[in-house]
């Protein structure tokens, strides 16, 4: 069985949105399982445009990331490539657009690809009871995570995600958008972490 389990966050320039969604996540998990999180579940991001290859994440994103207990360090911006889609579990993109964009690329990732806001929206509707039992190990994180994706797309019956599912671009806007685009983030990724290791 494959593992970590294995989360790719995508938006436009992978310096802002997806590198804070994917720290957060991280974080969110070695708060449940602690250092052994990083060996349970893998949190990678990339953006659909190549303009920002190989920066650092965008100073108020990675403030943002550090405020809330992240780590900013060793990360480098990437473009979306198809073979990062196929190594993904569960693929989250900051807007209904970006979703559009990696099934483009990869119509078999359209069941484990969700807005951010879609996903979390759905996921307190899961009934918890059908999912594989809980351990802090990581063949047991896989399955659970794998069914978590398999009852949220089931909840998500064909439709679209909503407007306000999307996170908007925080790009050249102030602390307070960033903060706004963090919390969102955190709506998210927090209750799946739960979920995933209670």
């Amino acid at each position: 069985m494959p593992a970590p389990f294995t989360v790719l966050h995508v938006c436009m320039g992978n310096i802002c949105r997806s590198p804070m969604a994917e720290r957060l996540l991280a974080r969110a998990v070695r708060d449940r399982a602690g250092e052994v999180g990083d060996q349970l579940l893998r949190s990678v991001s990339a953006g659909t445009g190549g303009w920002h290859e190989g920066e650092e994440m965008n100073p108020p994103a990675a403030r943002q990331v550090r405020a809330r207990g992240g780590a900013t360090t060793g990360f480098a911006a990437r473009k979306l490539r198809g073979d990062f889609i196929d190594a993904a579990d569960l693929i989250f993109t900051a807007t209904a657009d970006q979703y559009d964009y990696v099934v483009a690329l990869r119509p078999d990732a359209a069941d484990r690809t969700f807005v951010m806001g879609e996903f979390g929206r759905l996921l307190g509707a899961i009934d918890q009871a059908g999912l594989p039992s809980a351990a802090a190990e990581p063949d047991a994180v896989y399955a659970r995570g794998v069914a978590i994706v398999e009852a949220v797309h089931r909840l998500r019956d064909g439709a679209s995600p909503l407007p306000g599912d999307d996170l908007d671009d925080p790009w050249g806007r102030g602390d307070q958008t960033f903060q706004r685009i963090g919390e969102e983030i955190e709506d998210t990724t927090v209750p799946f972490a739960t979920l995933l290791i209670p």
